[in-house]
Order: structure tokens, then C-alpha cells, then sequence
């Protein structure tokens, strides 16, 4: 036999091992929508635990992208897999964004399992019940929630608005110290435009959590002209991280910001410890990130034993709230005895869970979500 002939075989033989090797592992897929922080999260932290309780387990973790694109990937694959009558499909555990999860609900691609894990009782949020008009009570579990809310210099604002209408009164005796977006290049900006329409349009509940009707729309006429109005007295800003660094050099005293980026930016150095927070009357939106278990999940039983890990108590404290500085998936008051005070007091001191409760939104379900960017685009930009 010739050296080459040799090697052939030897080669053959390796990727037959590998082959057979790999079958011998029970393979956990994952798919997460997101930034590459979550699929870090998964890859490096996550996975590796579930693996050392689950020996012979092999968790395989997916990327799909960010924002609802992301999301929008994984329901186009599940739909695939259910035209293709394909009886298991390769996905066991999704990370969607909260307008998505509705829709697969929707879609009947979904499996209702969040009774049936023992975490499943810890969270009694809204957003574990309702995405964005639809009923998904029992198919989700948080994973986090991530939270907008407006973030001040304490050093030239003792004493920081409590509602829209004390903020607007505010920009007025201080002209061209709050800073946003718009709705241009983050959701910063969005959040507090349609924080802005429940305060002056109309009511969270009702753009939310109940149908569609277009006629809705005939009260926001003077919600717009005085954001138009208010928006002459406003500094704009280049984004999320604008904001924030716009805040940072003292250019503007006062913006709408996510909360776990805010957070990550004063762990960096990068804010100073005068920058703070407050939620302001009648509320700012946030939005879960959602644990899900497609209806045909090769692996269910293993996917319900993930999610009930990543839903722990220890798992939210040490992973979602020390490494990300998200707000807890789960309540609050499970993962405060898990926490270090100092960690507790850095994500509770400024907006107090109850305050979280009372006044972090939903966003609006997606048609009003498209008017009010149109309506923003066509009565306050123009």
C-alpha cells in the first residue's frame, strides 16, 4: 500500500471516528437572535453549565442577527420546517424579541411549556403574558428585560422630572439641554417618542394589549404638535451611544437611554457617577428578550431543562444582572438574595422595582408602532 493510499485510509478512518464521536453526544441547538453578546453568553457561560449538569449533552449555539431581523430569521426557518411536515425540527431553543414571539404563537410554532418548568411560577410580568396584543401566556419565558428610562446630570438637576408634562415644562427653562434621537439611528429615541404617545395620544393598555383599529389615530393630532413644539427647545443626538456620550461631556444634561447601557458605560469609566436615572409618568417602553421551544424540538425535555436553568435564580443573578446589567427575566425579589447589595443597589437604587412594575410599557403593537414612526415622520419632521 502506497503512503498516500495509506493516508487515505487513516483520514477515512479519523472523519468516521469524528462522525461516530459526534452521534454519541445528544446535541442541544440553539438559535438566538440579538447582538453577539448573546450568542457569547450562550457559548461561553450558559452553555458550559447546562453541559456540566447534562453530561454526554453538547450545547450548539446559533447567531441570527440583531433586532427583530434576527428574530424574523428563526420564524422563517420554524415555518419552513412546518410546511416541510418535518418531524423534528433543528431547533430545540430560540431567543426571539418580544414582536416575534407573538407571531409564532400565532403561527401555532410554538410549544406551551412554561408550567411545566419550575421556574415557569417566578415571573408574573406582563410581557410573560402578553407580546404586543397577543396571548402568549404559557409559551415564554423572559429572558431579560431591557428597559428605557431618562438619565440626568444630578449635578445640575436636583431634582429630575416626573412626567412628561414636568419634562416639557423643564426643556422649556432649559433650551437645548435634553438631547434624543428622534427616531433615527436608535431606539432610545423611539422609546421616548412612544412614551411620549401614551402621555399625549394615547394610553399604553390601549396601543398595546388590544386590537388594531386605524381610527385610533384621530387623537394624535395635538399629541404631534406639541412634540414638534417641544422638539424646537431639544438638542438631537447622533444615537444610543450618542446620547450617552453627549451626556458624558456635559453637551446636553438630560436624554432618554437603555438602562443596561447606561450601566455598562458607568462600569467602563465611561459616565460619571453624577449621570442618573429616573422613569418618568405615565412610563417609558422596555422589552423581554424570550426564551422559546419550537412545537417540534428534536430535544424538548433537554430544552425545558435549559430554560429552567437559564430562568434560575443564580443564573439571573450572576449572568443577566452582574454580566449584562439587564433587569432580571424573572421577579425581582428571586434574584435580590442572590445578589451582592452593592449589585442590587446599582440596578434597584434610581428605579425601584415597583417603579419598574408601574411604569415600564410595552411597545405598541406593530401597525401602531408603524403609524407612530409615520405619523412622526409626516407631522413633527416635516
Amino acid at each position: 500500500m502506497s503512503v498516500k493510499t495509506k493516508l487515505a485510509v487513516l483520514a477515512t478512518l479519523c472523519l468516521g471516528y469524528g462522525i461516530h464521536a459526534a452521534n454519541a453526544e445528544t446535541v442541544l441547538n440553539v438559535a438566538t437572535a440579538g447582538d453577539q453578546n448573546m450568542v457569547d453568553y450562550v457559548k461561553t457561560w450558559l452553555g458550559p453549565k447546562f453541559e456540566a449538569a447534562h453530561p454526554g449533552v453538547k450545547v450548539q449555539v446559533v447567531g441570527t442577527g440583531p433586532g427583530d431581523a434576527g428574530s424574523n430569521k428563526i420564524m422563517e426557518k420554524l415555518t419552513a420546517q412546518q410546511q416541510s411536515g418535518a418531524k423534528n425540527w433543528d431547533i430545540d431553543v430560540a431567543v426571539v424579541h418580544q414582536a416575534v414571539g407573538g407571531q409564532l404563537v400565532e403561527k401555532g410554532l410554538l410549544e406551551k411549556y412554561r408550567q411545566a418548568i419550575n421556574t415557569g411560577s417566578m415571573v408574573s410580568a406582563e410581557n410573560a403574558k402578553n407580546a404586543l396584543g397577543v396571548n402568549v401566556d404559557g409559551y415564554v419565558m423572559p429572558m431579560f428585560l431591557s428597559q428605557t428610562a431618562i438619565a440626568f446630570n444630578s449635578e445640575m438637576i436636583k431634582t429630575p422630572p416626573k412626567s412628561y408634562d414636568e419634562l416639557v415644562q423643564w426643556s422649556q427653562q432649559n433650551p437645548k439641554a435634553f438631547g434624543y434621537n428622534g427616531i433615527k439611528n436608535g431606539m432610545s429615541g423611539v422609546s421616548f417618542v412612544v412614551g411620549w404617545m401614551y402621555a399625549y395620544g394615547t394610553d399604553a393598555q390601549r396601543l398595546s394589549a388590544l386590537p388594531y383599529d386605524k381610527g385610533v389615530e384621530k387623537e394624535w393630532g395635538q399629541a404631534w404638535a406639541k412634540l414638534k413644539e417641544f422638539n424646537k427647545n431639544v438638542t438631537f443626538t447622533p444615537g444610543n451611544a450618542g446620547t450617552l456620550d453627549m451626556l458624558s461631556r456635559g453637551e446636553i444634561t438630560m436624554g432618554p437611554v437603555w438602562v443596561d447601557m447606561f450601566y455598562s458605560w458607568k462600569d467602563q469609566g465611561k459616565l460619571p457617577p453624577s449621570i442618573k436615572l429616573a422613569l418618568i409618568s405615565p412610563g417609558m417602553p422596555g422589552q423581554p428578550m424570550y426564551y422559546v421551544v419550537p412545537a417540534h424540538a428534536a430535544q424538548p425535555k433537554l430544552a425545558q431543562a435549559f430554560i429552567a436553568l437559564a430562568t434560575s435564580p443564580d443564573v439571573q443573578a450572576q449572568g443577566i444582572v452582574k454580566q449584562f446589567n439587564w433587569y432580571p427575566g424573572i421577579d425581582a425579589q428571586y434574584v435580590k438574595g442572590k445578589l451582592d447589595e452593592a449589585t442590587w443597589q446599582k440596578l434597584f437604587a434610581e428605579i425601584s422595582p415597583e417603579d419598574l412594575a408601574k411604569y415600564g410599557k410595552s411597545f405598541p403593537i406593530n401597525p401602531y408602532f408603524t403609524d407612530i414612526k409615520e405619523g412622526y415622520e409626516s407631522q413633527v419632521s416635516n
